[in-house]
Protein backbone atom coordinates (compact mmCIF):
# COMPACT_ATOMS: atom_id res chain seq x y z
CA UNK A 1 0.00 0.00 0.00
CA UNK A 2 1.27 3.69 -0.62
CA UNK A 3 0.34 5.97 1.03
CA UNK A 4 -1.16 9.22 -0.22
CA UNK A 5 0.96 12.68 0.84
CA UNK A 6 -2.25 13.72 2.57
CA UNK A 7 -2.25 10.42 4.22
CA UNK A 8 1.61 10.44 4.88
CA UNK A 9 1.14 13.97 6.83
CA UNK A 10 -2.67 12.82 8.80
CA UNK A 11 -0.36 9.80 9.53
CA UNK A 12 2.09 12.10 11.22
CA UNK A 13 -0.25 14.44 12.92
CA UNK A 14 -2.27 11.48 14.46
CA UNK A 15 1.20 10.68 16.21
CA UNK A 16 -0.07 10.48 20.47
CA UNK A 17 0.80 13.66 22.22
CA UNK A 18 3.41 12.42 24.77
CA UNK A 19 5.38 11.16 21.80
CA UNK A 20 4.39 14.14 19.17
CA UNK A 21 6.63 16.19 20.87
CA UNK A 22 9.91 14.51 20.89
CA UNK A 23 9.30 13.98 17.01
CA UNK A 24 8.74 16.84 16.67
CA UNK A 25 12.71 18.21 18.20
CA UNK A 26 14.20 15.86 16.06
CA UNK A 27 16.22 15.82 13.59
CA UNK A 28 18.80 18.45 14.68
CA UNK A 29 22.15 16.79 13.56
CA UNK A 30 22.76 14.47 10.29
CA UNK A 31 21.44 11.30 9.88
CA UNK A 32 22.81 7.69 8.91
CA UNK A 33 21.24 4.80 6.90
CA UNK A 34 23.30 2.03 6.54
CA UNK A 35 22.84 0.04 3.29
CA UNK A 36 24.48 -3.49 3.83
CA UNK A 37 25.11 -4.05 -0.09
CA UNK A 38 27.06 -2.80 -2.56
CA UNK A 39 26.74 0.41 -3.96
CA UNK A 40 24.80 0.01 -7.73
CA UNK A 41 22.39 -2.86 -6.69
CA UNK A 42 19.01 -2.82 -5.74
CA UNK A 43 18.95 -1.86 -2.14
CA UNK A 44 21.74 0.80 -2.74
CA UNK A 45 20.06 2.63 -5.96
CA UNK A 46 16.12 2.67 -4.19
CA UNK A 47 18.07 4.42 -1.45
CA UNK A 48 20.11 6.95 -2.89
CA UNK A 49 16.58 7.93 -4.84
CA UNK A 50 14.81 8.14 -1.99
CA UNK A 51 16.73 9.19 0.58
CA UNK A 52 17.84 13.07 -0.82
CA UNK A 53 14.19 13.79 -1.04
CA UNK A 54 13.77 12.19 2.77
CA UNK A 55 16.35 14.63 3.85
CA UNK A 56 15.01 17.60 2.37
CA UNK A 57 11.42 17.20 3.87
CA UNK A 58 13.54 16.57 7.31
CA UNK A 59 15.74 19.15 7.28
CA UNK A 60 18.94 17.38 8.06
CA UNK A 61 21.71 15.83 5.92
CA UNK A 62 21.27 12.16 5.51
CA UNK A 63 24.45 10.04 4.98
CA UNK A 64 24.24 6.71 3.17
CA UNK A 65 26.68 3.64 4.26
CA UNK A 66 27.29 0.95 2.69
CA UNK A 67 28.46 -1.80 5.27
CA UNK A 68 28.63 -5.02 3.04
CA UNK A 69 29.27 -8.64 3.44
CA UNK A 70 27.71 -11.76 4.99
CA UNK A 71 24.52 -11.54 3.26
CA UNK A 72 23.87 -8.03 4.89
CA UNK A 73 24.49 -9.36 8.46
CA UNK A 74 27.66 -6.96 8.96
CA UNK A 75 26.15 -4.18 8.30
CA UNK A 76 22.85 -5.29 9.93
CA UNK A 77 25.13 -5.83 13.12
CA UNK A 78 26.39 -2.36 12.86
CA UNK A 79 23.08 -0.87 13.21
CA UNK A 80 22.12 -3.16 16.18
CA UNK A 81 25.13 -2.24 18.33
CA UNK A 82 23.82 1.74 17.35
CA UNK A 83 21.44 3.83 20.15
CA UNK A 84 18.13 3.81 19.01
CA UNK A 85 17.86 8.23 19.00
CA UNK A 86 16.37 8.31 15.44
CA UNK A 87 20.49 8.80 14.15
CA UNK A 88 21.04 5.60 12.81
CA UNK A 89 18.59 3.27 10.03
CA UNK A 90 19.22 0.17 8.50
CA UNK A 91 17.74 -0.41 4.77
CA UNK A 92 17.80 -3.92 4.68
CA UNK A 93 16.42 -6.58 1.57
CA UNK A 94 14.89 -9.84 2.06
CA UNK A 95 18.11 -11.09 3.78
CA UNK A 96 16.43 -9.53 6.84
CA UNK A 97 14.02 -12.17 7.16
CA UNK A 98 16.15 -15.37 5.88
CA UNK A 99 19.51 -15.11 7.91
CA UNK A 100 17.85 -16.00 10.82
CA UNK A 101 17.43 -19.60 9.07
CA UNK A 102 20.77 -19.25 7.38
CA UNK A 103 23.41 -17.83 9.62
CA UNK A 104 24.67 -19.09 13.04
CA UNK A 105 25.68 -17.43 16.21
CA UNK A 106 24.41 -13.96 15.11
CA UNK A 107 25.52 -11.42 17.36
CA UNK A 108 21.76 -9.85 17.00
CA UNK A 109 18.35 -10.53 16.92
CA UNK A 110 17.01 -9.33 13.64
CA UNK A 111 13.38 -9.87 15.16
CA UNK A 112 14.44 -6.73 17.54
CA UNK A 113 14.38 -3.92 14.86
CA UNK A 114 11.87 -1.67 15.14
CA UNK A 115 9.61 -2.27 11.39
CA UNK A 116 9.65 1.16 10.00
CA UNK A 117 8.17 0.72 6.18
CA UNK A 118 8.63 -1.62 3.55
CA UNK A 119 9.31 0.65 0.75
CA UNK A 120 9.65 -1.29 -2.99
CA UNK A 121 9.76 -4.60 -4.43
CA UNK A 122 12.50 -5.70 -7.27
CA UNK A 123 12.40 -8.50 -9.50
CA UNK A 124 15.25 -10.80 -10.41
CA UNK A 125 16.20 -12.37 -13.04
CA UNK A 126 18.53 -15.10 -14.07
CA UNK A 127 21.31 -14.26 -16.59
CA UNK A 128 24.36 -15.57 -18.14
CA UNK A 129 27.70 -14.57 -19.28
CA UNK A 130 28.09 -13.98 -23.15
CA UNK A 131 30.25 -17.09 -24.03
CA UNK A 132 28.02 -19.67 -22.18
CA UNK A 133 26.08 -21.73 -24.91
CA UNK A 134 22.73 -21.83 -23.53
CA UNK A 135 20.19 -19.16 -24.97
CA UNK A 136 16.92 -20.26 -23.45
CA UNK A 137 16.09 -21.65 -19.59
CA UNK A 138 15.93 -25.27 -21.03
CA UNK A 139 19.03 -24.92 -22.13
CA UNK A 140 20.42 -23.89 -19.39
CA UNK A 141 19.06 -26.25 -17.34
CA UNK A 142 20.22 -29.57 -19.66
CA UNK A 143 23.65 -27.91 -19.65
CA UNK A 144 23.29 -27.98 -15.62
CA UNK A 145 22.55 -32.05 -15.80
CA UNK A 146 25.35 -32.68 -18.06
CA UNK A 147 27.53 -31.04 -15.73
CA UNK A 148 26.41 -31.34 -12.07
CA UNK A 149 27.98 -28.94 -10.07
CA UNK A 150 30.17 -27.33 -12.41
CA UNK A 151 28.33 -24.79 -13.74
CA UNK A 152 28.73 -21.16 -11.06
CA UNK A 153 26.16 -19.10 -10.13
CA UNK A 154 26.30 -15.77 -8.76
CA UNK A 155 24.18 -13.84 -5.87
CA UNK A 156 23.99 -10.60 -4.12
CA UNK A 157 24.83 -12.75 -1.42
CA UNK A 158 24.31 -15.27 1.35
CA UNK A 159 20.62 -15.32 2.54
CA UNK A 160 19.60 -13.09 0.26
CA UNK A 161 16.37 -13.44 -2.42
CA UNK A 162 18.27 -14.13 -4.68
CA UNK A 163 20.12 -17.30 -2.89
CA UNK A 164 17.42 -18.49 -1.69
CA UNK A 165 15.38 -18.33 -5.15
CA UNK A 166 18.46 -19.87 -6.67
CA UNK A 167 18.45 -22.97 -4.20
CA UNK A 168 14.53 -23.49 -5.08
CA UNK A 169 15.53 -22.96 -8.82
CA UNK A 170 17.85 -25.70 -8.40
CA UNK A 171 15.38 -28.18 -6.50
CA UNK A 172 12.71 -27.60 -8.63
CA UNK A 173 14.58 -27.83 -11.81
CA UNK A 174 16.46 -31.09 -10.69
CA UNK A 175 19.78 -29.29 -11.16
CA UNK A 176 23.05 -28.75 -9.00
CA UNK A 177 25.06 -25.56 -9.02
CA UNK A 178 27.86 -23.75 -7.46
CA UNK A 179 26.53 -20.68 -5.26
CA UNK A 180 29.12 -17.84 -5.67
CA UNK A 181 27.64 -14.99 -2.99
CA UNK A 182 28.76 -11.76 -3.69
CA UNK A 183 28.23 -8.42 -1.60
CA UNK A 184 26.16 -7.57 -3.58
CA UNK A 185 24.30 -7.57 -7.13
CA UNK A 186 26.24 -5.32 -8.77
CA UNK A 187 29.30 -7.01 -7.63
CA UNK A 188 27.85 -10.19 -9.18
CA UNK A 189 26.98 -8.27 -12.60
CA UNK A 190 30.56 -7.32 -13.03
CA UNK A 191 31.81 -10.33 -11.99
CA UNK A 192 29.15 -12.01 -14.84
CA UNK A 193 30.28 -9.41 -17.25
CA UNK A 194 33.98 -10.38 -17.03
CA UNK A 195 33.43 -14.02 -17.57
CA UNK A 196 34.33 -15.08 -14.22
CA UNK A 197 30.85 -16.85 -13.18
CA UNK A 198 28.55 -18.86 -15.20
CA UNK A 199 25.23 -17.16 -14.39
CA UNK A 200 23.42 -15.01 -11.69
CA UNK A 201 20.48 -14.83 -10.30
CA UNK A 202 20.31 -11.25 -9.15
CA UNK A 203 17.67 -8.17 -9.47
CA UNK A 204 16.71 -7.13 -13.56
CA UNK A 205 17.90 -3.85 -12.10
CA UNK A 206 21.75 -5.35 -11.05
CA UNK A 207 21.52 -7.35 -14.24
CA UNK A 208 19.96 -5.45 -17.09
CA UNK A 209 23.01 -3.06 -17.70
CA UNK A 210 25.47 -5.83 -18.86
CA UNK A 211 22.69 -7.39 -20.39
CA UNK A 212 21.90 -4.43 -22.37
CA UNK A 213 25.77 -4.06 -23.38
CA UNK A 214 25.25 -7.50 -24.46
CA UNK A 215 27.89 -8.70 -22.69
CA UNK A 216 25.47 -11.68 -20.67
CA UNK A 217 21.67 -12.49 -21.53
CA UNK A 218 18.47 -13.13 -19.40
CA UNK A 219 16.90 -16.01 -19.76
CA UNK A 220 14.01 -15.53 -16.72
CA UNK A 221 12.30 -13.13 -14.22
CA UNK A 222 11.12 -14.86 -10.81
CA UNK A 223 8.15 -13.55 -10.74
CA UNK A 224 4.26 -14.53 -12.51
CA UNK A 225 4.29 -11.61 -15.48
CA UNK A 226 6.35 -10.50 -17.60
CA UNK A 227 8.29 -7.47 -17.03
CA UNK A 228 7.68 -4.25 -19.13
CA UNK A 229 11.60 -3.46 -19.58
CA UNK A 230 12.27 -7.04 -20.39
CA UNK A 231 9.01 -8.03 -22.34
CA UNK A 232 10.89 -10.95 -24.23
CA UNK A 233 12.04 -12.59 -21.34
CA UNK A 234 10.08 -15.53 -20.08
CA UNK A 235 9.07 -15.84 -16.86
CA UNK A 236 9.55 -18.92 -14.37
CA UNK A 237 6.17 -19.58 -13.62
CA UNK A 238 5.19 -19.78 -17.57
CA UNK A 239 8.66 -22.01 -18.40
CA UNK A 240 7.66 -25.13 -16.21
CA UNK A 241 7.60 -23.63 -12.81
CA UNK A 242 4.38 -22.66 -12.04
CA UNK A 243 3.98 -20.50 -8.93
CA UNK A 244 7.32 -19.04 -8.91
CA UNK A 245 7.46 -15.65 -7.47
CA UNK A 246 10.33 -14.44 -5.65
CA UNK A 247 11.40 -10.65 -5.54
CA UNK A 248 13.85 -9.12 -3.73
CA UNK A 249 12.12 -6.33 -1.64
CA UNK A 250 13.95 -3.12 0.38
CA UNK A 251 12.74 -1.66 3.45
CA UNK A 252 13.79 0.63 6.43
CA UNK A 253 14.25 -0.63 9.72
CA UNK A 254 15.85 1.18 13.26
CA UNK A 255 17.83 0.07 16.19
CA UNK A 256 16.04 -1.48 19.19
CA UNK A 257 14.67 1.31 21.62
CA UNK A 258 14.05 4.28 19.05
CA UNK A 259 10.95 5.62 20.26
CA UNK A 260 7.41 4.33 17.93
CA UNK A 261 7.11 8.39 17.13
CA UNK A 262 10.36 9.06 15.42
CA UNK A 263 9.88 5.50 13.31
CA UNK A 264 6.19 7.36 12.36
CA UNK A 265 7.67 10.71 11.08
CA UNK A 266 10.21 8.56 9.16
CA UNK A 267 7.66 6.68 7.60
CA UNK A 268 5.61 9.79 6.99
CA UNK A 269 8.57 11.43 5.12
CA UNK A 270 9.12 8.06 2.95
CA UNK A 271 5.22 7.84 2.45
CA UNK A 272 4.78 11.70 0.97
CA UNK A 273 8.02 11.12 -1.39
CA UNK A 274 6.76 7.85 -2.70
CA UNK A 275 3.73 9.50 -3.84
CA UNK A 276 5.93 11.77 -5.68
CA UNK A 277 5.26 11.48 -9.77
CA UNK A 278 9.80 12.08 -10.25
CA UNK A 279 10.62 9.68 -7.80
CA UNK A 280 7.81 6.88 -9.12
CA UNK A 281 9.29 7.43 -12.33
CA UNK A 282 12.71 6.70 -11.67
CA UNK A 283 11.82 3.72 -9.53
CA UNK A 284 10.05 2.77 -12.48
CA UNK A 285 13.07 3.18 -14.37
CA UNK A 286 14.42 0.69 -11.54
CA UNK A 287 12.54 -1.78 -11.72
CA UNK A 288 10.95 -1.04 -8.55
CA UNK A 289 7.56 -1.17 -7.46
CA UNK A 290 6.68 1.37 -5.06
CA UNK A 291 5.35 -0.02 -1.32
CA UNK A 292 5.29 2.65 1.42
CA UNK A 293 3.95 0.43 4.07
CA UNK A 294 3.32 1.74 7.93
CA UNK A 295 5.31 0.61 10.81
CA UNK A 296 2.67 -2.00 11.97
CA UNK A 297 1.72 -3.65 8.67
CA UNK A 298 5.71 -4.14 7.60
CA UNK A 299 5.98 -5.79 11.23
CA UNK A 300 3.52 -8.12 10.53
CA UNK A 301 5.10 -8.54 6.96
CA UNK A 302 8.49 -9.13 8.51
CA UNK A 303 6.77 -11.54 11.22
CA UNK A 304 5.40 -13.41 8.48
CA UNK A 305 8.07 -13.29 6.51
CA UNK A 306 10.62 -14.61 8.88
CA UNK A 307 8.52 -17.73 9.60
CA UNK A 308 7.72 -18.39 5.97
CA UNK A 309 11.36 -18.43 4.95
CA UNK A 310 12.45 -20.63 7.52
CA UNK A 311 9.90 -23.11 6.38
CA UNK A 312 11.37 -22.71 2.79
CA UNK A 313 15.01 -23.10 4.06
CA UNK A 314 14.03 -26.69 5.90
CA UNK A 315 11.81 -27.56 3.02
CA UNK A 316 14.48 -27.06 0.20
CA UNK A 317 17.35 -28.41 2.25
CA UNK A 318 19.37 -25.05 2.52
CA UNK A 319 22.31 -25.81 5.53
CA UNK A 320 22.71 -23.05 7.75
CA UNK A 321 26.63 -21.24 7.53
Amino acid sequence: MTLSRRGALGAALALPLAGRASAQAWPVRSIRVVVPFAAGGAADSAARTIFPRVSELLGQTIVIENRTGAGGSIGAAAVAQAAGDGYTWLFDASSHIVNPSLLRNLPFDYAAFVPVSQVATFPQAIAVKEAFPAHTLAELIAAAKARPGELSFGTQGNATAGHLALELFQQRAGIRLTHVPYRGGADAARDLAAGNVDGVLITALSAGPIVQSGRARMLAVTVLERLANWPDVPTLHESGFPGFDMSEWVGLVAPAGTPAALAARMHAAIAQVLAEPAVRERLAQLGAVPVGSDPESFGRFLREGRETMARLVREAGIQAN
